[in-house]
């Protein structure tokens, strides 16, 4: 049982502007926030962006991603939209990704540090 996941950021400020909405979004708000901290979730910490405890700059790791469930493929849609709006980048659409289920429906970010973030649902329209 995993209890929460961790990204890195150099810039906390920036990453609230894109998380902030993102996790609201998927039931999660902003639990609590620091100068190197951001902690988000329903109750408990489910999701943190953090700067790096070892003073060294925050960096992304080849093929990690951190998928979120989301309610609905409107919500999919919608969390890759507000994304875009707060600073993302693609690197998904939204959409069918029949390699992977036939009803699964996610979307792909990247985040202004660069890490990959998902939303996804096996919800119907």
């Amino acid at each position: 049982m995993i209890h929460h996941v961790s990204v890195g950021s150099n810039d906390i400020a920036r990453a609230r502007s894109f998380y902030d909405p993102l996790m609201a979004l998927l039931g999660m708000p902003l639990l609590a926030a620091g100068d190197t901290a951001l902690d988000y979730g329903s109750g408990d910490i489910q999701f943190s962006v953090e700067t790096p405890v070892d003073g060294h700059p925050a960096s992304v790791g080849n093929g990690v991603h951190v998928a979120f469930q989301a309610r609905d493929r409107a919500a999919v849609r919608e969390f890759h939209r507000l994304g875009l709006a707060n600073g993302g980048s693609d690197a998904g659409e939204p959409g069918v990704r029949p390699d992977y289920d036939a009803n699964y429906f996610g979307a792909f970010l990247r985040d202004p540090d660069g890490n990959k973030v998902e939303a996804l649902t096996f919800a119907a329209e």
